[in-house]
């Protein structure tokens, strides 16, 4: 996939741009005199006044953001009226950082009430109530902010938002806030207000942006680790809130997942492309740790085959991470037989010159796990078509089967390349692969600029075991869960879901052949296992993901936006299932650190073929 880093400059770059260009204008009057600020904000999504032109609004200045594309201040009316759907606050926006302006001055503001939507209107994102083009006179100084308005479980309804008017393509722009129902009801009637957490529970880490994500409810689907859990679509968890800062970035607290950010952390609501609706702290809170410590698995026995799954985050030869991620495979998942890796990249990385093989990449993570103590692992791949498989341009990434040749036996079948697809055929009465290791239908629709699955096939102790590695399509594209269309739409699950009828195909294609075949299908899905996708893996039993045998607050492998989530599976054949020998461990070493080298945790299954 591309940079974060890269794509989210990129796309803050265009946010100067879009705050002009994403004006309404509506067929009313030119000009507006004397309105106030919840005057402007109105009490649904988008202003009354959007387009208009608007003179002398009051208020106090609570906030200064100097830094970024979205420069300006925002303002509070410090006499608010009495509709809890109107907001009093609202953000000026000034183009470069604002002068000669403070925290506490009383200004005046003429302008274009502008609604700005952060990502561009096809992300499907809420609108931002800004003014624009703006001119300001400050009245007077050193005046008293506008208490903050706390955000609590009390606070914050359970049910998360309406259902979008389905007139307006599911948008919720037009519908009256109601914000004692909705949860994002009750934040769009702070918008640009000054508020108020205490002493919440961090449950998304500080990421290299500078923020991170608490709950204001400390109950709320709360897993023994301190996350909270996103176990279908309908539980959203409503009291989670981005935290961003005003002050330096150096004085921003390195959070870990259960941590909590105590005391008073209050600021301005905003809502940005990446998050939603999100704190800018003026006053941030105190770091205090919850000791949280990477996991460790337990060693697999002399007659268990492990198998593991392990998103290693375009690593290539230029990275300086192959020591950490070693020790990971070394000590935290203690060797297993069998490692399934996604996003390997090849021998030069992100240089777009024709290179696709991957052994300078291999080597490397190899020699570094020998030299953490483990066992001299082998490895088998197919190199894809240059820049046919998607992730970022010139990487190449694909799936590698790294094994222990101590332990497990690779069954090598030659004729496998980037577009020959592997069969299935039948050898003294056992299903057999026609080329190992190979691709599964790489010519299919399914996955065009896509990673294509990798099988392979393996013997432990005289039992063939088939391995699937997959890698399905991102989730790029989806709208986000505050979106203003709900339910949030998730087209990216088209792709995914031709490609789980691929692999399923393929595994049911196996298990025609042989009954009792021992098919295990695994690897970063970018689908949650209550997700349609999995639903279409598993058929009618040809496959089960393990990783609902675990409790419901264990499932998960990925934490985004401040939900811990299943992106990273195991599923496995009715031979293996029926046994009732095997054991599943989500094995918690990146997602929820903020120095985290992935941000996918590995997954490790162990069972007696």
């Amino acid at each position: 996939m591309p940079s974060k880093s890269s794509a989210r400059l990129a796309a803050l770059t265009v946010a100067a741009v879009c705050s002009a260009a994403s004006t309404v204008v509506l067929t009313s009057p030119a000009h507006a005199d004397s309105v106030r600020v919840h005057d402007i904000q109105g009490d649904t999504r988008m202003s009354p006044y959007a387009g208009k032109q608007v003179t002398d609004v009051t208020g106090i200045v609570t906030g200064i953001r100097a830094y970024g594309s979205a420069r300006g201040f925002w303002m509070q009316d410090p006499n608010p009226d009495a509709d809890p759907a109107t907001s009093e606050g609202v953000f000026v926006f000034t183009s470069s950082a604002p002068k000669g302006v403070a925290v506490g001055d009383a200004v005046t503001v003429s302008g274009t009430v502008t609604e700005f939507v952060p990502g561009g209107t096809s992300s499907g994102n809420q609108s931002l109530t800004e003014i624009t083009r703006s001119t300001f006179t400050v009245v007077s100084s050193g005046n008293p902010v506008p208490a903050a308005t706390t955000i609590d479980a009390r606070s914050v309804p359970a049910a998360y938002t309406p259902e979008g008017d389905p007139a307006a393509k599911g948008s919720v722009n037009a519908l009256p806030l109601r914000p004692a129902q909705y949860a994002l009801d009750h934040y769009e009637s702070l918008e640009g207000m000054n508020v108020q957490v205490s002493d919440t529970r961090v449950v998304g880490a500080t990421d290299p942006f500078t923020e991170l994500w608490v709950t204001v409810k400390p109950r709320e689907n709360r897993n023994h680790r301190g996350g909270a859990v996103y176990g279908s679509y309908d539980a959203q968890n409503t009291g989670r809130l981005q935290i961003q800062s005003l002050g330096p970035a150096a004085d921003f607290p390195d959070a870990n997942v259960g941590d909590t950010l105590a005391g008073t952390t209050a600021g301005p609501l905003d809502f940005n492309q990446y998050g939603g609706y999100t704190l800018v702290a003026n006053e941030l809170g105190t770091l205090e740790s919850n000791g949280l410590r990477r996991e460790t698995t337990r060693e697999q026995r002399p007659g268990e085959l492990a198998v593991a799954t392990y998103n290693v985050e375009n690593l290539d030869p230029s990275d300086d991470t192959f020591a950490a991620h070693a020790a990971a495979i070394v000590h935290n998942l203690r060797s297993p037989d069998i490692v399934s890796l996604e996003e390997i990249q090849d021998n030069n990385g992100a240089t777009d010159d024709g290179t696709v093989a991957a052994d300078a990449t291999m080597a490397g993570l190899i020699d570094a796990i020998e030299a953490a103590g483990g066992p001299r692992y082998d490895w088998r791949s197919v190199d894809p078509a240059d820049k046919a498989d998607g992730g970022e341009p010139g990487g190449n990434i694909r799936q590698v089967f790294l094994f222990n040749p101590e332990r497990v036996s690779f069954t090598d079948r030659a004729g496998g390349d980037a577009t020959t697809a592997v069969d299935v055929t039948r050898v003294r009465g056992k299903a057999a692969l026609t080329v190992s290791p190979g691709r599964v239908d790489p010519a299919s629709e399914a996955f065009v600029n896509s990673r294509k699955p990798l099988a392979g096939e393996f013997v432990f102790r005289g039992r063939t075991v088939i391995v699937i590695a997959n890698h399905f399509a991102s989730k790029g594209g989806d709208q986000g869960l505050t979106s203003q269309y709900q339910p949030p739409s998730r087209s990216s699950e088209t792709q995914r879901h031709l490609q789980a009828k691929a692999v399923h195909d393929f595994t049911a294609k196996i298990l025609t052949t042989q009954k009792n075949a021992a098919v295990v299908a695994l690897g970063d899905l970018n689908d949650f296992e209550f997700s349609r996708t999995t639903d279409i893996l598993e058929g009618d039993g040809t496959l089960w993901s393990a990783i609902k045998s675990l409790p419901r607050s264990e499932r998960y492998s990925y934490v985004y936006q401040g939900n811990s989530q299943a992106l990273d599976q195991i599923l496995i054949s009715p031979s293996i299932r029926r046994g009732r020998t095997f054991s599943y461990d989500s094995v918690h070493i990146n997602a929820e650190f903020h120095d985290q080298i992935s941000d996918h945790d590995p997954q490790v299954l162990r069972f007696r073929p």
